[in-house]
């Protein structure tokens, strides 16, 4: 295969939430102190996951995108087939099923929920008002998905949940944000979409602040409060960063409203005590 198809078909996949995602659980497993063979595992079961989600993605979209002339978009632009994806499609599937299940049947069953979530979303949800429920479904589940990975499965602490649904909420009110104007002239109305672009950002920043907040252990049980990792300065280094991110959110263009959101993600992950 030439370099061309190849750079396509990874552009396809959505690289950039891709490796968001992926690398938030090669975090989460070093963070949860799993062996590192487990760590491999399960990021690699999540990678593969993500794969099948950015491929479909991009496939179910591709007859709408083409209408609109989205030359962004390898399949509807005709720069990889939809044979080469539906095959792509197919491996990363099996492979993560084979991936998930090998880390054992709780973390593999829980995330082929979050990856089930994903196709939800691509099949119809995207178009709804509960768009954001697979996001908040998925970043709930992904800290379960990684320790109860290998011989010594636990959850998460509680609070977790909802912080990691917070941040998908908002994660996907700002990743949505470059695309409202060719969503909204192909039909798609989903959450972001009924809100706009300046509801989706206030809304998205406001998503974030309460997890980071929550990190914080603002009103939450199982996070590090005062003698906990962010210390008597935790809540002001939170509030601190919230203003920060919630500038990016409201002036940022492009894919960085989705950075911040990421990057939020990972001040959680080393203000959190996962277990």
């Amino acid at each position: 295969m030439s370099p061309r198809p190849v750079r396509a078909l990874v552009a396809a996949a959505h690289p950039g939430p891709t490796l968001a995602v992926t690398t938030l659980t090669a975090l989460l497993a070093g963070a949860t102190g799993r062996p590192l063979g487990v760590g491999v595992l399960v990021t690699a079961a999540v990678l593969a996951g993500q794969l099948s989600i950015g491929w479909s993605n991009d496939l179910i979209d591709a007859t709408r995108d083409a209408r609109i002339g989205r030359t962004d978009k390898p399949v509807a632009s005709g720069a990889v087939s939809e044979r080469l994806v539906r095959q792509a499609i197919t491996i990363s599937l099996l492979a993560c099923v084979a991936l998930s299940l090998a880390c054992g049947w709780r973390s593999g069953v829980t995330h082929l929920a979050l990856v089930g979530a994903g196709w939800a979303y691509n099949l119809g949800l995207k178009s709804s008002l509960w768009s954001a429920v697979p996001y908040a479904v998925a970043f709930g589940a992904l800290p379960a998905v990684v320790t109860l990975a290998g011989p010594d499965p636990r959850l998460p602490v509680p609070s977790l949940f909802v912080t990691g649904a917070l941040l998908g909420v908002g994660a996907h009110l700002l990743n949505a944000l470059p695309d409202l104007a060719d969503d909204a002239a192909t039909g798609v109305r989903g959450l972001p979409h009924r809100l706009g672009d300046r509801g989706s950002r206030v809304l998205g920043a406001a998503a974030l602040a309460a997890a980071l907040s929550l990190a914080a252990g603002w009103g939450s049980t199982g996070f590090g409060g005062p003698s906990g990792l962010l210390g008597v300065l935790g809540p002001v280094m939170a509030f601190g960063l919230a203003v920060v991110l919630g500038l990016g959110v409201v002036l940022g263009r492009g894919r960085w409203p989705f950075a911040a959101a990421i990057a939020a993600a990972q001040r959680v992950l080393n203000a959190v005590d996962i277990l």
